[in-house]
């Protein structure tokens, strides 16, 4: 059975899609209720209560952790250190596969491509917790102490719920024919991962047990420019490609205003320089591409932020 906590986010419900097509049982894990239907079921947990976590898993194969908190760092520095060190007592408890969806705040600025190997550098508090609890999970897995894998994708795009701001700010304006606005200097180079492309990574990963205790960075088309990335988009939606450039001076301004906007300037070196991921690994020994760009957009364009 493969169960996937922090059900009912982006990933979690692409990985729930991949999982369901393919006649898996699925057991979504969340303080949420979800509606379900055939071979998956809900059940109620908070993943900072171990109890709750290790009856969640009771039966499990493989456990996905796919899960995403409040965007605050005084949140993230109490709650993931716990949620992760739940996990990894319930994957020794069950001994079950974990399966670890993360993202690259742990790196820091990279001058060049972002790889499996590239040293943690934060230089984020959210990025420093998210290296301590990435190096636990590992430290554990290579100590064989359990079985874990560590999934990890860049900035993502097609998701309704607007946390990209590749979604947010771009594509669902333009759908609506209004100005766009581009995070940071749109000369630099960005990554984005497609959502759907993330939930069949994690799907793969599960489905091979040899691709466990690694790194694996989830496929991802290579990094466009700002202004690239408005183009496509702008052409897609048969809008002209206007925006306005967000620095890190509004950022901050905002942020008085809107705290999960403030919680983002302090990674704003993202958007400042180059964004590079590579997927090469996973592409080479899975024998998958990801979506581009254009192909991912126009999906996008029929389904999630249609054209007004």
């Amino acid at each position: 059975m493969h169960v996937i906590l922090g059900a009912g986010g982006p990933v979690s419900n692409a990985l729930a899609k991949e999982l369901l097509q393919t006649g898996e049982t699925v057991r979504l894990v969340s303080r949420r209720q979800i509606t379900t239907n055939g071979k998956a079921t809900w059940v109620y947990a908070d993943l900072k209560n171990y109890a709750q976590v290790l009856a969640a898993v009771q039966g499990a194969t493989i456990i996905y952790l796919c899960a995403g908190l409040r965007y605050d760092k005084k949140v993230w520095a109490t709650e993931w250190p716990l949620i992760m060190q739940n996990l990894i007592n319930a994957a020794k408890a069950t001994g079950a596969r974990l399966i670890f969806f993360d993202n690259v705040y742990m790196y820091g600025h990279v001058p060049g491509p972002m790889t499996e190997d590239t040293p943690f550098n934060p230089s984020s508090k959210k990025g420093e917790i998210r290296a301590r609890i990435a190096d636990n999970l590992m430290a554990e897995a290579k100590t064989g102490n359990i079985n874990a894998t560590i999934a990890r994708a860049a900035d993502f795009y097609g998701a309704e719920s607007l946390n990209s701001f590749y979604d947010g700010m771009v594509l669902a304006k333009y759908a609506k024919k209004q100005k766009a606005m581009w995070l940071g200097n749109p000369n630099s180079k960005h990554s984005f991962t497609y959502i759907p492309d993330a939930g069949k990574a994690m799907y793969l990963l599960g489905q091979h047990p040899e691709s466990s205790n690694q790194i694996w960075h989830v496929p991802t088309a290579p990094a466009l420019t700002g202004h690239e990335f408005i183009n496509l988009a702008a052409k897609v939606y048969n809008t002209p490609p206007k925006f306005t450039k967000v620095n890190k001076l509004m950022l901050q301004t905002l942020g008085l205003f809107n705290k999960a906007v403030g919680e983002t300037a302090e990674l704003y070196y993202q958007y400042q320089y180059d964004y590079i991921f590579n997927s090469d690994k996973f592409e080479q020994a899975f024998g998958v591409k990801p979506t581009p760009y254009a192909d991912g957009v126009q999906q996008v364009s029929q389904t999630l932020f249609k054209p007004a």
